[in-house]
């Protein structure tokens, strides 16, 4: 997603950007055709999920907001939507126009029909003839299998329910676990998975294939997995989220779980008020994940623990602990961050 794509402003800038972007979807599709559209500044990202059976006979299963992204990539993916919930009717045309869509062209399985919304009015995008990344979160919200739909619609069975049958019930939060590094621009980052903690509790969904001592390269997809959490309201699906990653820990190769800790505990997120550049807003040249905190403790232990023995290895006094307490009362912790991690007595700290 997200190759092929420039934003013109000037006049000057279109044969430029058209060159570029022709040559970036022909790499990557195979074909570099180019159609031009109108530009939306500030636009949220809402996509509607539809499902059609062989029978002529399709529902919406509402809409999920996917607004935060990163060079037109989803890295947080929600349902229902902040803006549409405030406004229920804009559900009800959006999904409709959708069934229109899928059913004008004798769609069958499932789909997605993507619209940008701003001040009000919304625009069709494109549609997504298969199952995406982010269906988890209306599946956690409509108790709606889609994988096991697909396989019924697949063997010739009929839905076997209406649109008015379809409910939504609390809220949920999906982040694309992606193997980059959100300080350096989300760069790819490679390396050995060599140590592996996944959340986990009620209300906690992961998507993953992730192993310990697996090898991660750039000759695939940079997704290492998909964390979703529910909640009864989108406030405590967002705390869920936090604890979540939190919990998680992936050792040996960098991710993007910091930038989207950083983006649950943002205000404009948090408000619901927030559009597709919102990314662009937050500083992430800081942004640390847990691999450091984990090296930095293991740091700080090691090097108590060698203090420790050489003191227990002096005289009587030693023995019994006096110069281990000592150099613990003189011993300095400092504050982790991106740096690396210090720890040391105050007459000489050493680097861990």
């Amino acid at each position: 997603g997200g190759k092929g794509i420039r934003v013109v402003r000037s006049k000057s800038e279109l044969a430029g950007a058209f060159r570029t972007a022709s040559g970036e979807a022909l790499a990557s599709f195979g074909d570099g055709r180019m159609y031009m559209e109108r530009y939306l500044d500030q636009p949220r990202h809402i996509e509607i999920q539809v499902l059609f059976d062989k029978h002529g006979h399709g529902v919406h299963l509402g809409e999920r907001e996917c607004s935060v992204q990163r060079r037109h990539q989803k890295l947080i993916e929600e349902c229902p939507s902040p803006v549409v919930v405030k406004n229920l009717k804009l559900r009800e045309q959006m999904g409709r126009t959708a069934i229109q869509a899928a059913a004008a062209v004798g769609y069958e399985n499932a789909g997605t029909v993507e619209f940008l919304y701003s001040k009000g009015e919304f625009f069709f995008l494109e549609m997504n003839t298969r199952l995406q990344v982010e269906h988890p979160v209306t599946e956690m919200v409509t108790g709606i299998d889609l994988v096991r739909e697909q396989l019924r619609v697949a063997a010739g069975e009929k839905l076997g329910y209406g649109q008015d049958e379809i409910r939504w019930n609390g809220w949920a939060i999906e982040i694309r676990l992606n193997a980059e590094d959100p300080a350096n621009n989300f760069l790819p980052s490679t390396g050995v998975i060599h140590n592996l903690r996944m959340p986990g509790g009620p209300g906690v969904r992961i998507d993953s294939g992730m192993y310990r001592n697996m090898q991660v390269g750039l000759d695939y997809d940079p997704m290492l997995a998909k964390i979703i959490c529910w909640g009864a309201t989108r406030d405590e699906a967002i705390e869920r989220m936090k604890r979540a990653i939190a919990e998680l820990n992936v050792g040996g190769v960098r991710t993007g779980a910091p930038a989207a800790l950083r983006v649950l505990e943002d205000e404009r997120f948090v408000s619901g008020e927030f559009d597709t550049h919102l990314l662009n807003h937050l500083d992430l040249s800081k942004a640390v994940g847990a691999e450091d905190h984990v090296a930095a403790i293991s740091a700080a232990v090691h090097r108590y623990n060698l203090a420790r023995r050489e003191a227990l290895a002096g005289g009587s006094a030693e023995r019994a602990g006096w110069k281990a307490r000592s150099f613990l009362a003189n011993t300095r912790y400092r504050h982790v961050t991106s740096e690396t991690p210090q720890v040391g007595p105050e007459s000489g700290a050493a680097r861990a």
